[in-house]
């Protein structure tokens, strides 16, 4: 068996979120009317390949560790070659983001933003990277929150970052993930008061001298609004995408509505809409309340033409987790637990998305 014969196998491998419709599709294909199939070889998703015998080396275009659909594409893949009686030996690679010496070896960044506080986004950050690194990825959290950090707290971090003889910083670690905080750097009960270029260079350096290693994953909670954070993370950080956080209520979805706006101008992808805080299940008379309105985040979403990654419960489950540093993505037996573990493999699942189709590329022909 050639490399041809291995091809034309590889090709009952669809991706199911690549279909016709999608960005992959050349214009030359759309004006003469022809459809690009969604399997992984017309799409471009295989970067290399090499047969040995019954021993096939495979490169795949797949960017997002541990999300659920690229889980399920190698999978398929394995299956397919496997029945073909080859031994498969599969490796991922996407091109390189920017090119560039920042955060070398992190191979996605995601931002957690919202337009205004109070809509529970830096518990939204905190879950997210924590269920990302319980599925098994390697994670880094940055509480990028200059004025408000308060992630140490809420993931019980005792440990504090080390310096080295090089003058680097290495993180402490606590459930499976690298940390850094500006909590860290100041008393528990000390404010910030800083002007916009003291804050570029703290936050400068605690991206730059900060020994995240090789990453997966880096979650990035910025602070609330559109100031002088967010416009130094966005000039200095290559990010994949971001996620917008709002509650139902009007008043959020509006102010998030400016964050959104924030990230075009940008040119950041936003990968989708997370809506927190969306209804309260009484324990008592099991009824719902829809404290905060209902349906914003969604609407919201389609309103933008964006994914709605998930709807995350209010439950005073939520802000016990935060309170004891054990974030309630971690509870299995948890349901508020598994609304957001949905919501982690969506966004993981976007993130993917967006390689993919950065990757896709004309079939030949």
């Amino acid at each position: 068996m050639n490399e041809d014969d291995v091809l034309d196998l590889l090709r009952d491998v669809e991706d199911p979120s690549l279909d016709d419709d999608s960005e992959a599709q050349s214009a030359s294909d759309h004006a003469s009317g022809q459809s690009q199939r969604a399997d992984i070889v017309s799409l471009g998703l295989v970067n290399d390949l090499d047969v040995d015998g019954d021993k096939v080396t495979l490169s795949l275009a797949l960017g997002a560790p541990y999300s659920p659909t690229e889980t399920d594409i190698a999978g398929r893949v394995r299956e397919v070659l496997a029945d073909a009686g080859l031994e498969p030996d599969l490796t991922a690679a996407i091109p390189d983001r920017n090119g560039g010496d920042v955060l070398p070896g992190v191979k996605n960044v995601i931002a957690v933003a919202s337009g205004k506080g109070g809509v529970g986004k830096s518990t939204v950050a905190v879950n997210l990277a924590a269920g990302l690194s319980d599925r098994g990825a390697r994670v880094g959290l940055f509480d990028a929150d200059i004025y408000g950090p308060n992630v140490p707290r809420m993931v019980d971090a005792d440990d504090h970052p080390r310096a080295t003889e090089s003058d680097t910083i290495v993180p402490p670690e606590r459930h499976g993930m690298k940390l850094m905080s500006m909590a860290f750097m100041v008393g528990d009960d000390d404010p910030v008061i800083w002007r916009g270029p003291m804050v570029h260079k703290v936050l400068t350096q605690l991206v730059e001298d900060v020994e995240w290693g090789n990453l997966d994953y880096l979650v990035v909670d910025l602070p609330p609004g559109t100031g002088d954070t967010q416009l130094t993370m966005l000039q200095t950080v290559p990010l994949t995408g971001a996620v917008v956080v709002t509650t139902p209520q009007d008043v959020a979805v509006d102010d998030a509505r400016k964050g959104l706006r924030m990230f075009g101008r940008h040119d950041t992808t936003v990968l989708g809409i997370a809506e927190n805080m969306s209804g309260f299940v009484c324990p008592d008379c099991g009824g719902t309340h829809d404290i905060f309105g209902s349906g914003g985040g969604h609407d919201f979403a389609d309103e933008n033409e964006l994914p709605f990654l998930g709807s995350i419960p209010l439950d005073p489950s939520v802000r016990q987790g935060g309170d004891t540093g054990e974030p309630v993505v971690l509870d299995d037996d948890n349901q508020t637990g598994e609304a957001f573990r949905e919501f982690v493999a969506e966004t993981a699942d976007m993130v993917g998305l967006v390689h993919r189709r950065n990757a896709s590329r004309p079939a030949k022909h």
